[in-house]
Order: C-alpha cells, then sequence, then structure tokens
C-alpha cells in the first residue's frame, strides 16, 4: 500500500505577513474569525476616508434637510387636499426620502441625519467624538431650515406636518420608544456587522421608517 506524498503547506506571501501582523486602525475592532483586509466594520455610517470636516458637516445639513422637508410635506399636503395622501403616502414620503438620502450622502457623510444615531454611533466607538458636534449642529439646522422653508410655501396649511399624539402620555412614550428601537436596531445591524450588505442599507432603514409610520401614525 502506497502512502501519497505530503502536501507541501501553502506559502505565505511577505505583504500577507506584514498584513497580518499590523494592528488595526484606531477605531476599528478585529475578529477573531476575520481576515486583516475585513478587520474594520464596514458601515455606511462611516463618512468617506480623506474627506474635509466641512463637507461632511454640509452633506449633512443637506441630508436632514431633505428628510425633514420630505416627511413633513405629505403630511401637509394630505391635510390641503382632504386626505389625497394618506397615512400611506405619509410612510411611503417618509421612507423613501430616507432611502435616497443614505444612498445620494452615505458615502460622504455615513448620512447619520438624527442626533441620536450619531451619539450612539460615538458612543459605541465607530465615529469621533470630534466630529459629533459639527454634525449635531448640523442637522439641528438643517432641520430647523427645512421647517422654515414647509411654512413659507405652505401657509396656513403647515400644521398638517406637526404630530399631536392621541393617547396617553404612557401610551405615547411606549409607543415611541419601541419604534426607536426598532429604527436603532436595524441601523446598528446593517451599518456594523460585516457580513451586512451595505448597499442595501438604506433600502433597509428606509423600509423600517415607512414600516414606523404606518404602526405608529
Amino acid at each position: 500500500m502506497s502512502r501519497s506524498a505530503p502536501v507541501a503547506p501553502i506559502a505565505q506571501s511577505p505583504r500577507d505577513d506584514l498584513e497580518s501582523r499590523q494592528p488595526p486602525p484606531p477605531g476599528c475592532r478585529r475578529f477573531r474569525s476575520a481576515s486583516p483586509a475585513s478587520c474594520c466594520l464596514p458601515t455606511f455610517a462611516k463618512p468617506g476616508p480623506g474627506l474635509p470636516l466641512v463637507k461632511k458637516v454640509i452633506a449633512e445639513f443637506l441630508g436632514t434637510f431633505i428628510l425633514i422637508f420630505s416627511a413633513a410635506a405629505t403630511p401637509i399636503v394630505n391635510q390641503k387636499y382632504d386626505g389625497a395622501a394618506t397615512l400611506l403616502g405619509a410612510a411611503t414620503s417618509a421612507g423613501l426620502a430616507v432611502c435616497v438620502v443614505i444612498i445620494s450622502i452615505g458615502h460622504i457623510s455615513g448620512a447619520h441625519l438624527n442626533p441620536s444615531v450619531t451619539i450612539a454611533f460615538a458612543a459605541a466607538r465607530h465615529f469621533p467624538w470630534t466630529h459629533v458636534p459639527g454634525y449635531v449642529v448640523a442637522q439641528v439646522l438643517g432641520s430647523t431650515a427645512a421647517s422654515f422653508a414647509l411654512k413659507a410655501i405652505f401657509h396656513p396649511f403647515h400644521s398638517g406636518g406637526v404630530t399631536v399624539p392621541t393617547l396617553s402620555t404612557a401610551q405615547a412614550f411606549f409607543l415611541e420608544f419601541v419604534i426607536t428601537f426598532t429604527l436603532m436596531f436595524v441601523i446598528v445591524a446593517v451599518a456594523t456587522d460585516t457580513r451586512a450588505v451595505r448597499e442595501l442599507a438604506g433600502v433597509a432603514i428606509g423600509a423600517t421608517v415607512l414600516l414606523n409610520v404606518l404602526v405608529a401614525g
């Protein structure tokens, strides 16, 4: 009975050996089963490398403006035309706005669009704390500018964009907790898992916003 010849081990190139010994970049986490090339968590919420902060802040301002303007304009139009848009129309408008904004500026600023998202990523060490103030200011200014634009365009029908709870305070609080948890769960899931499909992040988050509006009104 003949013995099979021993199989020679695959030689590792000097470049691969060097990469395997290099520590991950600051702020990145290495998984035990991950290769050196994928040690960093890929995320749509991670701004494009090499871009100046001012461009990222401007992108956040524009993205937040588009989101708030679109999401609030549909209820105003719905009120103006006696319910023509319906709840489904308002939910679809908000979801599509989130989707297109993430796809269009996600590679620039990360498309956080919300101070809670920015702070959450910074707390999880996926975003530098030094950029948080600029992002939050841009998001607040963008939403404020969208509100004034809506008032200037649709006055006196601007009350359609105001959300007024029809439940008790406790019920409204619990409902807001559930839909906020759902949204943040999806954002973190698609943004921090290396197995997630980055190209579908905008679709997943936009669909979650649509679902939340349908559930909570």
